[in-house]
């Protein structure tokens, strides 16, 4: 996303991330990461000893690190996958969905309160699994592709309202995370107009 969007969506695969780790974890990463704090003074924040809230915050920090791979450097790559998975998945079509999935692809999509909020799937065939989903959403909805955080995505909208945000993490020229973020709250501070790829 450029401008605005880029600054209102800053990492949403990071985002995603933040939001799936505990509150403890989450705390202690942000606290010391980010704000340099000691973990003697963020151990009493969450109620627990120097060494713990170092604990919570290096296991937060790996599945931050690990959560998405490093893109391929290429964005005519992303755009080529991300466009294939868009057919794929508008023609229901689960052998090329599945041949454009990294066998340890990552799905996070956060749907917000109403949906429970952050839902992971793991591997190729459970994301595949989900090609009803990415079938309807790709022939009910205005999806047209979009730059989220400086790669390959889409943007989907009916009847001019936003109905989700998908980023692509492609490696290797394979779909290696998926995030998509369809919290309605969220999706209305967000400048999608200027989204465009």
């Amino acid at each position: 996303m450029r401008s605005s969007a880029a600054a209102a969506a800053v990492g949403l695969a990071l985002l995603v991330v933040l939001e799936s780790l505990s509150p403890a974890e989450r705390l202690a990463f942000v606290l010391h990461d980010l704000f340099g704090l000691s973990f003697e003074e963020i151990a009493p924040i969450v109620d627990r000893t120097p060494a713990t809230a170092k604990k919570l915050a290096s296991r937060a920090r790996l599945r931050v690190r690990g959560a998405t791979p490093p893109p391929d450097p290429d964005p005519s790559t992303g755009r080529r996958v991300v466009d294939a998975f868009l057919t794929a998945a508008r023609g229901g079509d689960l052998d090329a969905l599945l041949a454009l999935l990294d066998p340890d692809v990552v799905l996070r999509a956060d749907g917000g309160a109403l949906t429970g909020g952050l839902r992971t799937i793991r591997g190729a065939a459970a994301v595949a699994g989900q090609l009803d989903t990415f079938q309807r959403m790709a022939t009910a909805a205005t999806t047209r592709p979009a730059l989220v955080n400086g790669f390959a995505g889409l943007v989907n909208t009916l009847d001019g309202q936003p109905l989700s945000v998908m980023s692509f993490t492609v490696t290797g020229g394979r779909i290696a995370a998926v995030d998509i973020l369809s919290d309605p709250a969220r999706l209305a501070r967000l400048d999608l107009a200027s989204a465009t790829d």
